[in-house]
């Protein structure tokens, strides 16, 4: 039987999960997915990602393939891997691609989201995927004035967390952007490819710009000068999500994986217009 090779579209919730990467005694996606389809196809199958992303990180549109000698037609794998993964993965498309396209190697940018809840009312339905950052206010403008000189080719190590087996620290930002909905402050940045930890290393310091702890021309010295002993903190985990990956000629339609994840909204202005 013939040897295909079959992309996906991957949703998953990274709070109970260990990153992507299969690990030793630890739940992750990859495990979970590899072993669906160990079931499926009666022989150990890997499946190789776009990006790993780590323990309790979101994905709203992670790529991967895997290689498989089924009879499952590709636009069906989707739906026979969702009959039997976890709640907290969704396969939301699979496809066909030719045996020298690869999830990691052919793409062309990422992008991820991260989002800041500043209101100092706590929230259930939003703690899950943002920071609840409220202890001083966050100016979304000083922020963006420090994203704008990344954007470009530039020596990041000051973003690169140790244990990382990538050899450089070189990366090609391609877009760098802060906007505010109400109390929800989201930081975008996609590039060619992020190093290990870079998304929350940057955006716990991009914290410190927000607050005038930091100004934006010390921000852009600090890593241009690779000063990375000051960079101390990463920003928590569940608020940070893949967003999407993209390619030179995606195997998908635009409608499934771009912007899958939706953005949150409060609308108060109803409420207090009322009292």
């Amino acid at each position: 039987m013939l040897t295909q090779r079959i992309a996906l579209v991957i949703q998953y919730l990274g709070t109970h999960f260990h990153g992507w990467q299969r690990q030793p005694n630890q739940r992750t996606v990859q495990e979970e997915i590899e072993t669906v389809l160990a079931g499926i196809l009666n022989q150990p199958t890997r499946v190789i990602a776009a990006g790993r992303t780590d323990t309790g990180v979101h994905a709203a549109a992670q790529v991967a393939h895997f290689e498989a000698s089924s009879p499952i037609p590709p636009e069906r794998w989707a739906g026979v891997l969702n009959s039997r993964l976890p709640t907290d993965i969704l396969v939301l498309a699979s496809a066909a691609v030719d045996s020298q396209w690869h999830a990691r190697f052919s793409a062309g940018s990422r992008r991820y989201r991260y989002i800041l809840y500043t209101d100092k009312q706590p929230n259930l339905f939003v703690r899950p995927f943002s920071w609840h950052y409220y202890y001083a206010p966050l100016d979304e403008s000083l922020i963006q004035e420090a994203l704008n000189p990344l954007v470009g080719h530039h020596h990041l190590a000051a973003f690169h967390r140790a244990g990382s087996q990538r050899q450089h620290s070189w990366v090609e930002v391609q877009e760098a952007k802060c906007d505010r909905h109400g109390p929800f402050v989201q930081i975008e940045v996609q590039a060619n490819g992020f190093l290990y930890g870079m998304m929350r290393l940057l955006v716990g310091l991009l914290v410190e710009v927000g607050t005038s702890e930091r100004d934006p021309s010390s921000f852009k010295d600090l890593w241009v000068n690779e000063r990375r002993s000051e960079v101390k903190y990463a920003a928590p985990a569940q608020g940070l999500c893949l967003l999407r990956v993209a390619y030179p000629e995606s195997p998908f339609p635009p409608e499934i994986w771009w912007d899958t994840m939706p953005e949150f909204v409060l609308s108060r202005s109803f409420y207090e217009a009322s009292l």
